[in-house]
């Protein structure tokens, strides 16, 4: 039988009985016993982890002389059911989060590992290398951090002269020398030029490889912590967390793996991420051909690359406040509504980073009218409501000096 709730509870799984003869002989004098032994096996077909914990088999023996008299024997076996994990996942912690150019900040990859029993152990990799980490507890794990080596300030603001040519070469449009995000230049917004869609796309602002020189030291000190949640079905969840000085420089395009070892698993479980800086935004907008009065919707489809960390999306106006008058707007995807005709020609930026950089898109919006609104009347109502009352007063003087002559 199963037993449950620390023996509290017994289940029968399932009884079986069986008679037994004793046949006594005499021969040279000897008497010669002769038992009969019968063995049962319990097979549990699919092992669950509710099946784990302790078993017992109960053995009765009747007296046949005398039926009143019962002998009974037992005996338990403990079983230890192991499950692998089922899932494994990498995350960032504190995501999205801004790139910071001139001050060094903390990073903080998170692996999580779900269904194992029991615990497994988890452990980091870099670029295929065993990450060696410092182990620290929950609760010493801040004073670590504070006590951990820290990047100097930067000596410099000066940019590396390689990263400097490589954004220059990327700031260049059609020969027209660097895109001035305040300012554009006369030549990209030319008026004699016809526009045939709603919206000029200006190619991407890459500002993520302009790194200053920081003095970091040769190799990072990585703290590694990690918890185990009891699950209510029996299974441990583990979450390891490793935590290092980030270097936006040399931390871009890094191979991070989360591997597992698990007495269950014939072989490691792991799971990849490549941390990198979006590169390339994809920008849509709809509808293709604005006029005045629709509703236009800007969004961020996706980037010429893997992100990762989660990135961070800032819409702001060059050179103005957005349609609601707000200076900037966080969100992927940008809308405005009922733009007005005096929107046309106005440029819009979105700035895309996470920890690991940041890259400027422009886009410039192109407005046509819409026949179905009269002009004068797209959008200033007030002011178009006063034109009229002074015509109408002109009018009205004007009847009354002819009434008089």
């Amino acid at each position: 039988m199963e037993v449950t709730d620390g023996g509290t509870i017994k289940q029968k799984i399932f009884t079986y009985d069986a008679l037994f003869s004793t046949n006594y002989t005499h021969i040279d004098e000897y008497q010669k016993r002769e038992d009969l032994v019968y063995q049962s096996t319990v097979r549990i077909p699919e092992v669950r982890i509710l099946d784990n914990g302790p078993f017992e088999c109960h053995v009765g023996i009747y007296d046949r002389t005398n039926r009143k008299k019962f002998l009974e024997a037992y005996g338990h076996v403990f079983l230890n059911v192991m499950s692998p994990p089922s899932s494994i996942s990498v995350i960032a912690a504190d995501t999205p989060a801004a790139f910071s150019r001139y001050e060094a900040q903390n990073f903080t990859l998170v692996c999580i590992v779900s269904g194992g029993k029991p615990a497994p152990t988890v452990y980091f990799k870099r670029d295929g290398e065993l990450v060696e980490v410092l182990h620290v507890s929950q609760t010493s794990s801040d004073g670590a951090m504070r006590n951990s080596r820290v990047p100097q300030n930067l000596i410099s603001r000066d940019m590396d002269d390689t990263k400097m040519q490589k954004s220059l070469s990327l700031l260049d449009f059609e020969g027209g020398g660097r895109l001035f995000t305040e300012r554009p230049l006369a030549s990209i917004t030319d008026s004699a030029t016809p526009a045939t869609t709603e919206m000029e796309k200006i190619p991407e602002t890459v500002i993520s490889r302009e790194f200053p020189r920081w003095i970091y030291p040769r190799d990072p000190e990585y703290l590694f912590r990690h918890t185990q949640i009891p699950v209510s079905d029996g299974t441990v969840e583990v979450r390891a967390m490793i935590t290092w000085t980030l270097n936006p420089d040399l931390d871009d395009n890094a191979l991070f793996s989360c591997e597992v070892k698990h007495p269950a698993l014939s072989m490691p479980m792991k799971s990849e991420v490549i941390l990198a800086a979006p590169r390339g935004p994809r920008i849509d907008v709809s509808p293709a051909r604005v006029r005045v009065g629709d509703t236009v919707k800007i969004v961020i489809l996706g980037f010429q690359n893997e992100v990762f960390p989660e990135p961070l999306f800032t819409w702001t106006r060059v050179g103005g406040r957005l349609l609601d008058g707000s200076i900037e707007y966080d969100g992927k995807e940008l809308v405005l509504e009922r733009v007005p005709a005096e929107l046309n020609g106005t440029m819009y930026r979105c700035t895309t980073q996470n920890p690991l950089g940041s890259t400027d898109t422009h886009a410039r919006l192109i407005i046509f009218e819409n026949p179905n609104i009269p002009k004068g009347t797209d959008d200033k109502n007030g002011a178009s409501a006063c034109n009229k009352s002074v015509n109408l007063a002109l009018a009205m003087i004007l009847a009354v000096i002819l009434d008089l002559t």
